[in-house]
């Protein structure tokens, strides 16, 4: 039966059909009566019993046509059927890509630009003139993860901007009104007050452009949450973890950061000791890290200082003045300063460290924080693309 099941159709919907036989049956034992039940398992059985046989493909159908009418006769029909077929249906599929994003990869951007330039958060453009057409616009979406945002004055007055609302899931509205009059902006980009420097209580004019924009959405990626289940991260590799239970990130007011997923660059393991020299380069146990480090080639210049314009190395207090942001590193306020990575415990930085909010303001982070590492980069299409980024 095994050889003919590959080459009979007739062969195949009748083995389909017992088995939906035999799966109703378990699934109706507490409504249907012992005698029916009895029957249907009778009848399934003499039908496989059947299907062993040299049977014509007229007679498969027959005997497959005689199971379904027994079928008929004793299983109890459900109400709306196909509707619970594909809620069924359904639900498989999402807990199959649950389980696949618990256990395997996971879907996840990149928001800022604290690893930037080896992964990009959104990144905002000024924008002269008019927006392109529609299909133009639909183009650098979908392959550059490019989107406008235009946005004129309707009417002299006072700017009153709200704050995004979720209207659907995955649908937020963001609306900009003057005195009454309202413009609402679909799919917003995340701070768009900040990029486009509106605020409200702002006095414009009618046709003043309040906005024009040109946003570069960040990278985004699939995180393996398989690999650590075998090893523990290494110096270097770009990890992600939750901020919940970090004890050094906490707001001004002692209450504890929101539970979102960072992206960074792990540094440093458990019992290191860790400074920063004045030369931009971490020191590690004695050792500094250079070009020659391992996951380290391109945060370090082998010809001197880094390029503002590219990787600025690792910055402590002492510089971060000098490039005029003093309070980027309160653990590393200078070159003499240093920090002691408690066991189980890693030190996290972002790759642009004159823009990064990490382990030199809030220290260490519990290993059991990290969920997994940059895999691969999905969209969109630019030049860090795939496996790109490294």
């Amino acid at each position: 039966m095994n050889i003919r099941w590959f080459h009979s159709r007739s062969i195949r919907q009748g083995a389909e059909v017992s088995r939906q036989v035999e799966k109703l049956v378990n699934e109706q034992r507490d409504i249907l009566s012992a005698e029916s039940i009895s029957k249907l398992e009778v009848a399934n059985a003499a039908f496989r019993t059947r299907l062993q046989k040299p049977l014509t493909n007229s007679e498969i159908q027959t005997e497959t046509a005689n199971l379904e009418k027994v079928a008929n006769e004793l299983l109890q029909p459900y109400p709306n059927a196909g509707m619970r077929e594909n809620i069924k249906e359904i639900a498989v599929a999402m807990t199959t890509i649950l389980a696949f994003t618990t256990f395997f990869l996971q879907l996840t951007k990149i928001p800022t630009g604290s690893m930037q330039p080896t992964l990009f958060g959104i990144t905002p453009e000024e924008h002269k003139g008019e927006p392109p057409g529609f299909f133009q616009r639909v183009v650098d979406y979908w392959v550059h993860g490019i989107s406008y945002v235009y946005l004129i004055a309707p009417a002299d007055g006072v700017l009153r901007v709200d704050p995004p609302k979720t209207i659907l899931p995955f649908v937020k509205k963001q609306t900009i009104s003057v005195d009454g009059h309202s413009d609402s902006i679909w799919f917003p980009p995340d701070r768009l007050e900040e990029f486009a420097r509106l605020y409200t209580g702002a006095t414009v004019r009618k046709g003043e452009e309040l906005i024009n924009l040109k946003m570069i959405t960040g990278d985004h990626l699939l995180v393996d949450r398989f690999t650590y289940n075998f090893r523990h991260p290494e110096r270097g590799e770009i990890i992600v973890f939750k901020t919940r239970g970090i004890e050094g990130m906490r707001h001004y007011d002692g209450s504890e950061e929101k539970d979102v997923l960072y992206i960074k660059r792990l540094v440093a393991l458990g019992g290191e000791t860790v400074r920063i020299g004045n030369d931009n380069h971490l020191v590690i146990d004695g050792v500094r890290l250079n070009a020659a480090t391992r996951h380290f080639e391109s945060l370090y210049s082998p010809d001197g200082p880094p390029r503002r314009d590219h990787y600025t190395g690792h910055v402590n207090g002492v510089k971060g003045a000098e490039y005029g942001t003093p309070s980027v590193a309160p653990n590393f306020p200078n070159e003499k300063a240093t920090l002691t990575v408690r066991p189980h415990h890693y030190l996290a930085m972002g790759d642009n460290t004159l823009n990064s909010w990490d382990s030199r303001a809030w220290g260490d982070l519990p290993e059991q924080n990290v969920i997994g590492k940059c895999w691969f980069v999905y969209w969109p299409f630019t030049s860090r693309f795939g496996w790109a980024y490294r």
